[in-house]
């Protein structure tokens, strides 16, 4: 894809109902440019896919979308194959949606675990925390930190996406270490936080209370969580958070065994 058709490939997820970031696209094509890909139809865009390449050994797909009025006719399937050739000899990652995902399995994909969607809704309270701007941390510290949580190194994503226009980026740093951060972004409906990752579940909510208060009252907010977490599920819960999308984390190697643990919100469905 040109920059310009992955802008084409954001507004049909946007018509899928998976609300992209505002401002996402800049950071998804600077992750890996020749991996995100769009299949022609007599010069027509009917089906894209991201293939990202990560360090050496791991991949990421996402956006795999066909437009509605020419599903069904093998276009999908040809341009999966790109992909998966594409990133051939990685580990494979993906969030499949729940109508997908017996068709992952039958192309290898095998399910490390479930994530669940929350929304909320901002009532503009304000929270006194120990969190500061990510901008006070040396960026080399937010990517080597942000590497506990992903199976590969991948400082050139986290660098764009902490700094996204509009965003909000806060961490806990305790005795000069670091020892939790997220971000907050605007979206087609509503914020989206995530990455959250935090050492302990109270620095997960000193994180989170911060982020939630640069939503405007009344605006929804999401937060994507990891089912295996069940502290981050309380915590969805705890604020009163509802359930409203499913997906699966899919592999096609030996699951990373990230740890689930202290990932209360994962980056993105879409680059993981």
């Amino acid at each position: 894809m040109t920059r310009r058709e992955l802008d084409s490939a954001i507004s049909w997820a946007a018509a899928e109902g998976w609300n992209p970031g505002l401002y996402d696209a800049d950071c998804f094509y600077s992750a890996d440019p020749s991996g995100l890909l769009m299949g022609f139809l007599d010069d027509e865009p009917v089906a894209s896919i991201t293939a990202v390449k990560y360090g050496q050994s791991f991949g990421f797909i996402g956006f795999y979308i066909v437009k509605p009025a020419m599903r069904g006719q093998g276009y999908g399937l040809a341009l999966w194959q790109v992909a998966l050739a594409y990133l051939q000899g990685r580990n494979i990652g993906l969030d499949g949606v729940v109508a997908q995902q017996a068709n992952y399995i039958k192309s290898g994909f095998k399910l490390a675990h479930r994530n669940i969607r929350y929304e909320g809704t901002s009532t503009g309270t304000l929270a006194k925390t120990d969190c500061m701007p990510l901008s006070s941390v040396a960026v080399e510290t937010v990517a080597a930190y942000d590497q506990q949580f992903f199976p590969e190194d991948r400082a050139g994503f986290i660098q764009c996406w902490i700094a996204q226009p509009e965003s909000h980026a806060v961490g806990v740093v305790q005795d000069q270490t670091l020892v939790g951060y997220g971000v907050v972004r605007p979206c087609q409906s509503g914020y989206k936080i995530g990455p959250l990752f935090a050492d302990t579940t109270a620095i997960a909510e000193q994180i989170f209370q911060t982020l939630v208060t640069q939503v405007p009252p009344g605006e929804p907010f999401y937060l994507d969580v990891p089912a295996p977490n069940p502290h981050a599920v309380a915590m969805a819960e705890q604020y009163g958070m509802q359930p409203v999308f499913e997906t699966a984390r899919m592999y096609t190697q030996k699951d990373p065994e990230l740890p689930l643990g202290r990932i209360f919100g994962i980056t993105t469905f879409e680059l993981g």
